[in-house]
Order: C-alpha cells, then structure tokens, then sequence
C-alpha cells in the first residue's frame, strides 16, 4: 500500500499506521508548514496540555471526549517519533516495542517463574526490577522519583516512596500534628523568605496527609478547583440578577453571594 492509500485506509486494524503515514506526509516537503516546523522541545506544552485534558476527560467520566483526547494525546506519541526518525534515533515501532518488553521484564510473575500474588508484592518487585535495570542500586534512594512530575504529584510520590523503607508516621495523628506545627511556622515567619519556605512546608505536610487517607492529592485540588469556579459563577450570576457587576461589588456583597452560593 502506498502513502497515499495508507492515508485513505479504513481497515480498522491498520488506524495506526495511518495516523504514521498522515504525519509523516504533513512533516513532508510540500505538507503544513506549521507541522514541519515542530521539534521535540516546541511539542512539549501540547503533550502536556493533551495529558491534562486526557485526565479531565476521565475524572469527568466523559467517555466520548476521552476518546478523542486520548486521540490526541497519541497523535503526540506518533508525533515525536515521527521526529526521532527523521534523525534516525528511532521510531514508532521501536517505541512500542521497548515498551512491551519493558512489560513483559517487569511482570515475571506473569511471563515467567517469579512469584507475587498480590498488589503490594507486585509493586515491590517491579520497583526493585526497575532499580536494577537503570542501575541505580547504589544511588540514593530517592534518586529520580517524579521527576518532571508537577511539584504536588511528586512530593506524594517522594513521600510513598519513603514509607516502603518505614520512614513515615506511625498513625494520622502526627500527620495533623505536623500541619498545625507548620502552620504556626507560617505565622511566625519574619520575611518573605522564609514565609515562602514554611508555607512548601505546609503543602508538603497537607500532602502527607491526603496520603494517609488513601487519596490522591491532584485529584482533590483538581475538584476543590471546580467547586471554586462553580460558586464563584454562581455568586457571578446572583450578583448580576442585582444589577452589580462584578469589579463593582463590595466584598460584603461578594460574601454574601458566595455564601447563598454554597447553599
């Protein structure tokens, strides 16, 4: 099948190689100008713009837009690797083929003669697989963790990470005792400096806490994010219902709108 065919193609099971041969026909002389343009750093904020509407998608259980963000998203898979192999780094197919083998290394239990018939064991033994594959063994042990992850992802991560070795709180008592405490440093900080500091201190330590809980703290803010914005409409909208608009309310008149907004 030629390129042009392939770019016509409707064989369901041949979609992904379509997507390759529409790419790669943009990137071609005489395709966008804007596509041909692109190189991995410029792609960065549309892949992590696609990530982020992909999980909205899911978070909202809004399945038909997860379709298409997930198309979107591995438009930015294929859309780099279409990148590698013009310099002859790599490509599409070897992607997909490190990862199935990276899949298959890290589930002996499965594909091989290892044993670890539960969560917690299957984790153990993926983590200590992975260290030994990046030879990191002898780095320190939190070496790597979360990075490029936003900051709140990966102190969740760095703190999990830290309890697999005992290094926690014994019970959630200490968890709130530690955000009081960081609370207090916050009010007694005497500069800008070093209220910066005590205030990541405390997102750090409300952090540890939605982990004790079992709960994923870019999920909660995520959500604490919508109810803001939705109450805040609503005090919007009740505000104007009273002929004020917004930049000329009051905040008496805003607390009071919000307030009703909460119900």
């Amino acid at each position: 099948m030629n390129d042009r065919e392939m770019i016509e193609c409707s064989e369901k099971e041949r979609q992904i190689e379509r997507l390759r041969a529409i790419l790669h026909r943009l990137r071609a002389p005489g395709g966008c100008p804007w596509d041909a343009e692109q190189t991995h750093e410029s792609l960065v904020p549309n892949l992590i713009e696609e990530a982020y509407e992909t999980v909205d998608a899911i978070r909202r259980d809004d399945i038909p837009h997860l379709r298409e963000e997930l198309g979107d998203l591995l438009l930015q898979v294929v859309f780099h690797s279409e990148l590698a192999s013009e310099r002859g780094d790599f490509d599409m197919d070897e992607v997909a083929r490190g990862i199935s083998e990276k899949l298959i290394r890290r589930h002996p239990h499965v594909f091989g003669a290892s044993g670890a018939d539960d969560t917690e064991s299957v984790l153990r033994q993926w983590d200590e697989i992975k260290r030994a594959e990046k030879g990191t063994e002898d780095e320190a042990f939190l070496h790597g963790i979360g990075q490029g992850l936003p900051a709140l992802l990966r102190a969740a991560k760095l703190q999990k990470k830290a309890s697999k070795v005992g290094f926690d709180w014994p019970d959630e008592g200490g968890v709130t005792d530690k955000i009081r405490e960081e609370l207090d440093e916050v009010a007694a900080a005497d500069s800008p400096e070093a209220a910066a500091e005590e205030i990541g201190d405390l997102l750090f330590s409300v952090v540890n806490l939605a982990r004790f809980r079992k709960l994923d703290p870019e999920v909660l803010l995520a959500a604490a994010n919508r109810k803001f914005e939705e109450r805040f409409g609503v005090m919007e909208q009740a505000l104007k219902e009273r002929g004020i608009e917004l930049g000329d309310a009051t905040l008496d008149q805003m607390e009071a709108a919000w307030q009703a907004a909460k119900g």
